[in-house]
């Protein structure tokens, strides 16, 4: 079945089991405490500024996600999520 042609549940589980796929390839390279929200917050990060990519293009992104990339983005999540109150 072609990702245009899912139902929104059926799209939001195949992203979830990419995600999911990708988290195991970052647990084999060490980075044990990566968690599918993780990788989905990364990927769609980019999203807010450049709108939403086609199904192709997520698919891809997710796919093709380095694990520099991915620590930058949760390094700088949790600097921006920090009170300083």
């Amino acid at each position: 079945m072609e990702l245009e042609q899912m139902s929104e549940e059926e799209l939001m589980s195949t992203i979830e089991m990419i995600c999911l796929s990708k988290v195991e390839e970052m647990h084999l390279i060490g980075y044990e405490y990566v968690t599918s929200d993780d990788i989905w917050n990364c990927v769609s990060s980019k999203y807010e500024k450049e709108g939403v990519p086609s199904l192709h293009q997520l698919v891809n992104d997710i796919l093709s996600l380095k694990a520099t990339a991915l620590m930058n983005y949760m390094t700088i999540s949790a600097y921006k999520g920090s009170s300083f109150d």
